[in-house]
């Protein structure tokens, strides 16, 4: 039996790859910060908390790090842990510095000196492109972060390449664009357009407010981008690779999808700042704009090209746009109903 440590377990992508591990038969443990509750419904909603074996972990803590990678000596190891805001990485840019740059190091280090054939998978990400140099991005891309967040995690990819080409380390990035599932949490914009508007429709909340409708993102299924992950670990030759689906949508769209799966038809008034959306049926304005929420500097557009994930690994995402949406929102309508809040 193989051992997987995945760090950030209790997040949607650890909780999508801990049962994809889990169902192949792994030895899945998990990595979190110490806390006075554990915040593990991701696990539960999937079913397989009583499955995964969890364990503090703190990433800036060096020799926990290594003292873990010593005594576990995994197999493989997913860091998917981050401090992955991006627009709370302008207010702590410290902070999201050490755990998604320099946390990367501790890691790899104790992997070349306590694990060496232990094969490593970094989350990168699109954000690393940031002002994009060129549309669709690719591996090749040139990177141009906006935020302290893809500036940390850009670092966070390149130290992986470096380990792979000095060390020999089976070292593997995955530059993931935007993904997205009924697991993500409340306060990325998906599930806040989502659960914030089934909300809306149930009459427990007014309205919500948003940034950037014009902000456009190649959205996927976080499903599929955790396979991409694990067949990533699985190749014979470590290497980085963009996970996308070559699609790119407005948060606009993102909000119509969900106003049409909800079944409440809108219509978009003013400009800017002063646009709203406002339901046809009642009046009523149930989206509006609130500078609060734009960034100091906007990525405006990300769209990947997984043509090199699709011949080398034989990835190819699965779920359409309109049909994530969908299964977000009948998700959300269902907590309202139940009174849970994911």
């Amino acid at each position: 039996m193989k051992t997987a440590l995945i760090t950030g377990i209790l997040g949607q992508d650890g909780a999508y790859l801990a049962r994809q591990l889990l169902d192949a038969g792994y030895r899945v443990v998990g990595g979190m910060r110490r806390a006075s509750s554990l915040n593990d419904w991701r696990l539960r909603e999937l079913g397989i908390a009583d499955r995964v074996e969890l364990m503090a972990f703190d990433l800036l803590e060096q020799s926990n790090v290594t003292n873990t990678i010593r005594t576990l000596t995994p197999d493989e190891i997913y860091n998917l842990a981050a401090q992955s805001f991006v627009g709370v990485s302008f207010e702590q840019p410290v902070l999201t510095g050490m755990v998604d740059g320099m946390a990367v190091t501790y890691l790899l280090e104790a992997v070349r000196m306590h694990a060496p054939d232990c094969r490593f998978y970094q989350a990168s990400t699109s954000e690393m492109f940031g002002r994009v140099q060129a549309v669709p991005q690719t591996e090749t891309t040139p990177f141009y972060p906006r935020s302290p967040y893809g500036v940390a995690k850009l670092y966070g990819h390149w130290i992986t390449v470096n380990y792979r080409e000095a060390y020999g380390i089976h070292a593997s990035s995955g530059i993931l664009f935007n993904h997205e599932s009924p697991l993500r949490g409340r306060e990325f914009v998906t599930r806040k357009i989502t659960s914030g508007l089934a909300e809306v429709q149930a009459g427990e909340r007014e309205k919500i407010s948003l940034g950037n409708l014009e902000a456009e993102r190649d959205w996927g299924f976080a499903g599929d981008y955790v396979d991409a992950m694990y067949r990533m670990v699985q190749a014979d030759v470590p290497d980085d690779f963009v996970v996308a689906t070559g699609e790119t949508h407005k948060v606009r769209d993102f909000v119509d999808a969900t106003v049409a799966a909800l079944g409440i038809d809108i219509e978009w008034r003013g400009q800017g700042l002063e646009e709203v959306g406002v339901d046809r049926a009642t009046g009523r304005v149930i989206v509006d704009i609130n500078r609060t929420f734009y960034r100091p500097a906007e990525v405006d557009k990300l769209l990947g090209n997984p043509a090199k994930a699709a011949d080398r690994l034989g990835w190819t995402p699965t779920l359409k746009f309109e049909t994530l949406v969908e299964e977000m929102v009948r998700a959300d309508v269902d907590r309202v109903k139940k009174g849970l809040i994911g």
